[in-house]
């Protein structure tokens, strides 16, 4: 079992950090790979990227916005209570090299994610300017984090409650027209992160993304998660979950996405329009 240490609720609980009693996975973890959780012994197995690792606590820490059954099993969790199962670390972690100027782009929960590669890339001497975005003030999370692990922090709001009034990939284009720019992060909505990479694209500014397909198993047995990239089949559990953005199909992503979440389609619309 693997006990909650540490709970906290954010963006009005509909976002939920646990740090989670896991030393095997924590002595191991790499900043951009994840986890598979289950609440219960025939709960669901849900992926999750891991926010933070501590070696030395012997803990690990996930972010979850609760949107469905499992997750909302995982929210009613208390500290204290235990997960089933923890699997990991799994996926290849994010190659961390100094670059220079690196700009570290994420959106939503996708922060959660880019933390501990956001201050790995700093850690080693480069110059980091981070955006983060959400849809209001309410759900942004980890600001304070990002500020640390950041020289520089952008925030953004759709409504204009925090911060810019815009998207991420506005202050992306002013940063990319003010700075020599040797790497983009991007992390967060698929339609957020193909945005992103078409803008970086025509600059020629290289480009890493963390996909989100349907995942099921997590070795690379069922399929399940398969993307293309650069016109071929890829796992994003095995091969990924971080990506060349320059050559990932997100139509392709985004369409196979659709058939399981809501409001992706919406979502994507919305975004494309806006950027239109």
């Amino acid at each position: 079992m693997f006990k909650i240490v540490n709970r906290e609720e954010m963006a009005q609980g509909t976002i939920i950090l646990n740090e989670i009693e896991a030393p095997r996975i924590a002595k191991k973890a790499k900043p951009g790979q994840f986890v598979i959780i289950q609440a219960t012994e025939k709960g669901e197995r849900i992926p999750l990227t891991m926010a933070d690792s501590d070696p030395e606590k012997g803990t690990i820490t996930i972010v979850y916005m609760v949107v469905g059954k499992s997750t909302a099993v995982f929210g009613t969790k208390k500290v204290g209570d235990e997960y089933f199962a923890v699997i990991g670390p799994l996926g290849k972690a994010t190659h961390i090299e100094k670059k220079g100027k690196v700009v570290c782009v994420g959106g939503g929960t996708g922060v959660a994610v880019l933390h501990p590669i956001t201050r790995a890339l700093k850690q080693i001497g480069n110059e980091v300017t981070t955006i983060i975005g959400s849809r209001s003030k309410d759900l942004l999370i980890l600001e304070d984090r990002m500020t640390a692990a950041s020289d520089t922090l952008h925030i953004c709001t759709d409504d204009g409650t925090r911060g810019h009034h815009g998207f991420v990939t506005d202050i992306l284009k002013e940063v990319l027209e003010k700075e020599d720019i040797s790497l983009v992060v991007a992390i967060g909505p698929v339609p957020m992160m193909k945005f992103v990479c078409m803008i970086t694209k025509e600059r020629n500014v290289e480009t890493l993304v963390s996909l989100n397909p349907i995942m099921v198993d997590g070795t690379g047995m069922c399929g399940a998660c398969r993307v293309s990239v650069g016109g071929q089949t890829k796992f994003a559990c095995v091969d990924g979950p971080e990506f060349d953005g320059h050559k990932v199909d997100f139509d392709e992503l985004s369409q196979r996405l659709r058939a399981y979440v809501e409001d992706e389609k919406t979502s994507y619309d919305a975004f494309k329009a806006q950027q239109a």
